[in-house]
């Protein structure tokens, strides 16, 4: 498996909007360091991370921000929200290119997206949704943990789901996942990957039994979304057997809903960033169920991250022409695959 080239016209989450305050921030993105923070009117504002003059984090102490402009903490260099350079110490003369790559971001979704490339290409309304992340009649826990591995590897994680029976088997995996057919569909087009396994009869996991209450045997839906490159989305149905389908509307008041959201974004060409989201209509205001969803995510999440960052090291050493094998329980991560490598190969031309 080849690391995929960064796909850089697109948007890429860089934070969640709850990390980017007062204080300056700063995360990697496609090997672009993007310092963030918020005006005071309380605007995301995305620039480089290095001053102009001798390459000084700005997001590294004595930096700081007086107002809405960021004082580099090394040689007193001093921008304003755009990126450009108000004062150069020692003289009135500004250098004309003393000027900061500005970043087009946009807050959405509890996501600060960060467009990564043309800047005159960044169009909102290619942003990917995830409504229920910040939506009236859902709670959400949610985190983020580093990836030593490729981004291409957290993508075929995400679309094979059979590999919950055995590596995360005592939390959210049961024989039947991985027993279960898939059905996959294309949009080559719009880049648009649904994956989903619907399993009628099956044992209910502790993730899911000690969340909703249910005892018995489960009708389990998983109904994956991944929009390259960044945004993956499972949408969850679960449901005692014998529960009624849904209505032809859409309503469906006896089943649980959980609304699994992972961003995927790659830090540099061979680590990530991996931002996950769990969002339920049920239990709204149960702190317990939170705790206990936050903390049974996290370390399925953190199971993922250690088996990665062990593939990773596999991959890297791994001879030239090496052919790996695939099966039916792939189709979804090879027309990923597929998609990535279109992306790229028409950003390089």
């Amino acid at each position: 498996m080849t690391t995929t080239p960064f796909v850089r016209d697109q948007w890429y989450v860089a934070a969640y909007g709850y990390e980017v305050g007062r204080e300056l921030f700063s995360r990697t993105v496609c090997g672009e360091p993007v310092l963030l923070w918020r005006t005071e009117a309380g605007e995301v504002t995305g620039m480089s991370d290095r001053c102009v003059h001798r390459r000084f984090p700005l997001s590294q102490k004595p930096s700081h921000l007086v107002g809405d402009q960021v004082v580099c903490g090394y040689h007193g260099f001093t921008y304003g929200a755009d990126g450009a350079c108000v004062n150069v110490p020692g003289q009135r003369r500004i250098p004309r290119t003393a000027r900061l790559t500005s970043y087009p971001v946009v807050e959405q979704d509890s996501f600060v997206w960060v467009w990564i490339g043309d800047r005159e290409l960044a169009d909102e309304k290619l942003i990917p949704r995830a409504p229920w992340l910040d939506q009236p009649g859902y709670t959400t826990v949610s985190g983020m943990e580093p990836l030593a591995a490729r981004h291409g590897l957290l993508v075929d994680n995400l679309l094979d789901l059979s590999h919950e029976t055995y590596l995360h088997g005592g939390y959210i995996g049961t024989p039947e996942v991985a027993e279960t057919p898939i059905t996959t569909e294309v949009d080559e087009q719009a880049g648009i990957v649904r994956v989903s396994r619907h399993m009628e009869d099956a044992v209910c996991p502790p993730f899911y039994a000690e969340s909703t209450g249910i005892t018995g045997r489960i009708t389990r839906w998983q109904d994956i979304e991944y929009h390259a490159p960044c945004l993956y989305l499972l949408h969850s149905r679960i449901a005692p057997v014998g529960t009624p389908p849904p209505d032809a509307d859409g309503g469906d008041p006896d089943a649980f809903h959980v609304e699994v959201v992972y961003a995927i974004t790659p830090e540099t060409e061979n680590s990530t960033h991996d931002f996950w989201a769990v969002a339920r209509d049920f239990a709204l205001g149960d702190e317990k169920v939170s705790g206990f969803l936050h903390d049974n995510n996290r370390t399925v999440v953190l199971q993922d991250v250690v088996a990665l960052d062990v593939l990773e090291k596999a991959v890297a050493a791994e001879r030239d022409g090496y052919q790996e094998l695939s099966i039916n329980i792939d189709t979804g991560g090879l027309a990923a695959r597929r998609i990535l490598k279109r992306l790229a190969e028409e950003a390089a031309r």
